[in-house]
């Protein structure tokens, strides 16, 4: 049995699919048509799913789509007129969409794919829920979801037993930790629904100066309940500002200017925003927790995402473990449309747990060679993965920065050792030349560190053994170890870490390894492979596109190692060639 999930039109769109319980592949729609955060139908992540499955729509047996536009629709339309006239721009822009395309969402489907299938609906939160616990090691877990808004609920609790959720209380909109920590984004001068972990890479620089100012903004309850002072947001008539000038006047500056210089007061605000965001997260996690007395946890939806958060969740709450996978915002919730149909409705057992990230696209050694060949790189072959390894640790040891391109495309927001671009931990400039030769971002934005899980208690402040493979967890730096990965190391002394095995990704342990035998540090910068404003890299084509426009010093795909770059006319003629040859093949 085949089932497609689908999530579309409103943040990051996907596509998951599932076959007889076990996912197969999942993907989101930017890393292939290079248009970052987009939202539209996931055309080409769907043909993808069904490629690397074999199949065709004909053999899918189920659809669905990961919420209920009517309920959706039905709230809009409440807000506009409970705020009319002052929403009339925002009906004007809203109501055209909705009638040619979100209301008939299911006939958009049927288009988009060619089939005459039913489409089937899951409620948002639902979608959230299922795709973290139905996913999860747990056969039960208290389950908490967060994000800006679905159809009303912006936040909801509930448990999960065997294949049934059961969500117990919600908040609704207005109200809504997820548009909270956007207008945070939003006031500090960063793109919301894109840019919210700058707020959280910029607070560690900041003091907790504004925190009664944010309690003036937001009222929270013991239980981690909450609600927003309306008088200082707009986001239920506008669509153009999330805040309005009470709000500045609180907080005693208009709202930053794109690109203007980052002070104390920006990195003030950032500390006191991601202070109240974690205690409502908090809070909330701990009612829950006496409500349940369960000792697991699984977290969905954008907030999902805040791993400090996360962190002060798993330390704080009661909970003895945690499960976040790692596409938790909207994108993820096409993966838990997907087993929600599978295991909540059509009531089949449980039989997958996602331990890894890698569902996308791969390519074969032949199918690199051609895109380098097309876009006429110089490259070597390296027969031995040893050898590979050994000269790859190498060049990390020596101060360089390598794209680091192997096996499956991972799904989610966090590049996990698939499209990394990896680099020494231990170097103190490591940070900073990063960050300007190769991603061209803020000087703030701070880095992972990858560590070999066998060893990560010894350099993070984390019991022996923990799993943290998506990249969702910060706990402390070991003290001694500040000196020795200065540059994971973050402002405040954590790292987001992720965990690495040998049974989940290999390639990338063994790499990690070498490099320790070679300097005695099983740990290693990993970042996103991209540049700002693009998706990571999906196809050979696009890590050389990024190679040679950038600071990277060398990319190793598959068993290439690449470290020259072309003059740009020679250049620019191999890649009319390599998109060419790209457009007449299929993405294995």
């Amino acid at each position: 049995m085949y089932v497609l999930g689908i999530s579309c039109y409103y943040h990051d769109s996907g596509a998951a699919l599932v076959k007889d319980g076990a996912l197969v592949a999942a993907a989101e729609e930017e890393r292939f048509n290079r248009q970052k955060h987009y939202s539209d139908f996931p055309t080409e992540a769907v043909s993808y799913c069904l490629r690397a499955a074999g199949i065709t729509i004909d053999d899918v047996d189920y659809i669905g789509f990961y919420e209920k536009p009517l309920v959706k629709f039905n709230r809009i339309v409440e807000t506009i007129l409970a705020r009319w006239p002052l929403t009339y721009t925002s009906w004007v822009k809203s109501m055209p969409i909705w009638l040619m395309t979100k209301l008939r969402i299911g006939d958009t489907i049927r288009k988009e794919l060619g089939t005459d299938k039913e489409v089937y609906y899951c409620q948002h939160h639902l979608a959230h829920a299922a795709s973290a616990f139905l996913v999860s090691p747990f056969e039960e877990s208290a389950v908490i979801t967060a994000d800006g808004v679905g159809e009303w609920t912006t936040t909801g609790w509930g448990t999960g037993r065997g294949t049934e959720i059961v969500i117990e209380k919600e908040i609704r909109f207005p109200h809504s930790v997820g548009l909270l920590f956007s207008a945070i984004t939003a006031y500090l001068g960063f793109r919301v629904n894109d840019a919210e972990w700058k707020v959280m890479g910029l607070a560690p620089y900041g003091r907790p100066t504004y925190v009664e100012q944010f309690r003036e903004v937001v009222d929270i309850r013991d239980d981690g309940s909450f609600r927003l002072n309306m008088k200082y947001f707009t986001h239920t008539h506008s669509t153009e500002r999330m805040f309005n000038r009470r709000w500045e006047r609180l907080f005693g500056r208009p709202q930053r200017t794109k690109e203007t210089e980052l002070d104390a007061f920006h990195q003030d605000i950032a500390q006191s925003g991601q202070k109240i965001v974690e205690e409502i997260m908090v809070k909330m996690a701990a009612h829950v927790h006496r409500q349940t007395g369960m000792d697991n946890v699984c977290i969905a939806g954008g907030v999902g995402l805040n791993c400090v958060a996360n962190w002060r969740i798993l330390q704080e709450s009661g909970f003895k473990n945690i499960f976040i996978q790692p596409a938790a915002g909207d994108s993820g919730a096409a993966l838990g449309t997907a087993f929600y149909l599978y295991n909540s409705v059509l009531k089949n057992p449980r039989t997958f747990t996602m331990h890894h990230a890698y569902w996308g696209p791969s390519f074969t050694d032949a199918e690199i060679k051609r895109a380098l060949d097309a876009t006429g790189m110089a490259y070597r072959y390296v027969d031995r993965e040893e050898d590979l390894l050994n000269e790859t640790a190498g060049m990390i040891a020596e101060g360089k920065v390598i794209g680091w391109f192997q096996g499956r495309l991972e799904f989610g927001p966090r590049a996990l050792g698939a499209r990394s671009l990896v680099a020494d931990a231990r170097n103190p400039q490591m940070k900073d030349i990063i960050n300007a030769k190769v991603k061209f971002r803020e000087a703030f934005r701070p880095f992972a560190p990858s560590v070999l899980k066998e060893r990560a208690h010894e350099y993070f402040e984390m019991p022996e053994g923990m799993d943290a493979p998506f990249m969702l967890l910060v706990p402390r730096v070991r003290p001694e170890m500040h000196a020795v990965l200065p540059a994971v190391t973050h402002q405040d002394g954590t790292g987001r870490v992720q965990t690495v095995t040998a049974e989940h990704n290999g390639r990338y342990y063994r790499l990690i390894r070498a490099f320790a035998e070679r300097t005695g540090v099983p740990v290693v910068i990993n970042t996103s492979f991209n540049v700002r404003g693009e998706p990571i890299v999906c196809t050979p084509r696009d890590a050389i596109n990024t190679f040679v426009k950038t600071g990277i010093d060398a990319v190793v795909m598959g068993n290439f190692i690449v470290t020259e770059k072309p003059n740009e006319v020679d250049y620019a003629a191999g890649m009319r060639r390599s998109i060419a040859l790209e457009a007449g093949s299929l993405i294995s």
